[in-house]
């Protein structure tokens, strides 16, 4: 059986539809009439309170006509160019009722993307993302087009994810442009992009991205279940799909993997795994995630594969330095100062000396103080948030050193450990590890080794037993897997990482197999 595929419990089940604001509900079932004015009226009642709602009015083949808009959503100069003035400017007759959308769209309208329609609760959607619809007397049917005015930024180098080496492109908020430069890396006719909509009142544009030939069907569905069984006001973020997607939403560390790389997404699709683009949001989640993800960066393929393999152990060292490396010194000083060498006794003994607090509360202390010293810093204005951190660190702990408040070994040992979460590239884990830090020092500071050993052992036991849509989290760990461990803490060189990844179960092995 596939790892994709689980039994969902009742709460997990998909709906069918999405719910929907009154005014959609009540006209539902509703048409519009043959009648110009009775038409114009009721949309008039409907957004006759919103400043951009653009009414015009004018005659196309001597019957009179009406555009409806919201103007702060379209291009106003497409629609005068393509609409209006080809509209206007026809001369010919327009006698047969029911032959005049299809005598406009071939003949008159310059426009590419032209539709029908007849459902007013379709036509007011229609409105509010952007749409231009065109009614004429005698016509029960709406023309709509596409002239949506596309508000962005320059795709920009990424601020989560800077390389030395490699792409300098990022993904932005306007999900076209980030397929765009999906497909621009991926040119081939197999990579698929189903779009979907999320959210009761944002209607916010999903897109679940893979490419056919090569990622498995059932983890596909799996995911566009889990997607389509949401049930939300509004997504502004693909942090609120990764939530809903994830296994666990109680665990600490993610599940789901997010970048502002489209190299990296790109490299994920081809190794069978799936990637979601969310409208309004700058980062792409990749399915299933493991571990081994989090401290890996697109970098580590673009250089010699020994200096990677060295900067991936660094990685991990100082993964591991930042979760224990505060509370083994509580725990040392505390109860084993026995463990201390010789050479330091002197220095740790009168580091402290005058120091009114126990060594596990001037850590907790201080772990807290740089907790909020790191919140701080992000929360504030760029020109300020630097000059916050030299005073933060150099001002305020030189200050309390020399009080007496701390000891200078314990403001070394909480830099390291500080320093350490910067050392991973993924913000998500690393924010995890710097949180799990302090039941570790309470664990420490209470029962010395033992608890801090059985506080490692809990978190490990708890990574272990994660999942990503049923995919083992500490793959090639737990269980091992020798293919899957030429990429993890030592990256093999590359013309020996011909074989995708197993714990996913692409449709095809290995990258050169025949297809």
């Amino acid at each position: 059986m596939s790892p994709f595929f689980r039994k969902r419990t009742k709460s997990e089940q998909p709906k069918q539809t999405i719910p929907k604001s009154e005014i959609m509900i009540e006209n539902e079932d509703k048409r519009i009439s043959s009648n110009l004015k009775s038409n114009i009226e009721y949309f008039y009642k409907i957004f006759k309170n919103d400043m951009d709602f653009l009414l015009r009015e004018f005659n196309v083949g001597g019957k009179s006509a009406a555009l409806l808009c919201l103007a702060s959503l379209v291009e106003r100069e497409e629609v005068e160019r393509d609409i209006i003035q080809p509209l206007q400017n026809s001369n010919i007759g327009l006698t047969n009722a029911d032959l005049i959308p299809a005598i406009l769209e071939k003949e008159i309208i310059y426009h590419a993307d032209v539709e029908k329609e007849t459902n007013v609760s379709t036509l007011i959607q229609s409105i509010t993302i952007g749409k231009v619809i065109v009614l004429i007397e005698g016509v029960e049917q709406a023309i709509l087009f596409d002239a949506i005015k596309q508000e962005k930024r320059a795709i920009d180098q990424p601020e989560t994810e800077r390389v030395v080496r490699g792409p300098k492109d990022g993904f932005i908020e306007q999900i076209s442009t980030n397929v765009a430069l999906l497909r621009y890396r991926l040119p081939v006719p197999e990579f698929r992009i189903e779009e979907t909509e999320v959210g009761a009142r944002t209607r916010t544009k999903v897109a679940v991205c893979y490419l056919e030939d090569i990622a498995n069907e059932k983890l596909i569905e799996e995911i566009k279940k889990r997607i389509d069984a949401i049930q939300i006001d509004g997504v502004l973020d693909a942090g609120y799909i990764e939530q809903f997607v994830q296994d666990n939403p109680w665990s600490p560390f993610p599940q789901i993997l997010n970048t502002e790389r489209p190299d990296k997404v790109v490299g994920n699709l081809l190794e069978g795994r799936v990637a979601i683009l969310v409208e309004g949001s700058p980062f792409a989640l990749i399915a299933p995630a493991t571990f081994n993800q989090f401290y890996q960066t697109s970098e580590d393929y673009y250089d010699r594969w020994l200096i990677t393999s060295a900067i991936r152990a660094i990685r991990i060292l100082a993964l591991f330095f930042s979760l224990t490396f505060s509370s083994f010194y509580v725990t040392v000083l505390s109860f084993h100062p026995e463990l201390i060498p010789s050479g330091f006794v002197v220095a740790a003994s009168s580091g402290r000396h005058g120091v009114p607090f126990p060594v596990f509360v001037e850590v907790l202390l201080m772990e807290i103080a740089m907790e909020i010293l790191r919140e701080a810093t992000i929360r504030m204005p760029q020109q300020v948030g630097g000059a916050l951190s030299i005073v933060g660190v150099l001002v305020v702990g030189q200050a309390a050193v020399q009080a007496g408040f701390v000891s200078p070994i314990t403001v070394v040992i909480i830099a390291l450990s500080t320093i350490g979460s910067f050392a991973t590239p993924s913000y998500n884990v690393a924010t995890a590890f710097r949180m799990l830090r302090f039941p570790l020092i309470i664990l420490a500071g209470t029962f010395g080794l033992l608890g801090l050993a059985v506080g490692i052992i809990l978190i490990l036991n708890h990574m272990i037993s994660l999942r990503s849509l049923g995919v083992p989290y500490m793959i090639p760990f737990s269980p091992g897997n020798l293919s899957t461990a030429k990429d993890s803490i030592v990256r093999a060189p590359l013309n020996w990482l011909k074989e995708r990844p197993k714990e996913i179960n692409p449709k095809i092995k290995n990258e050169l197999e025949d297809e």
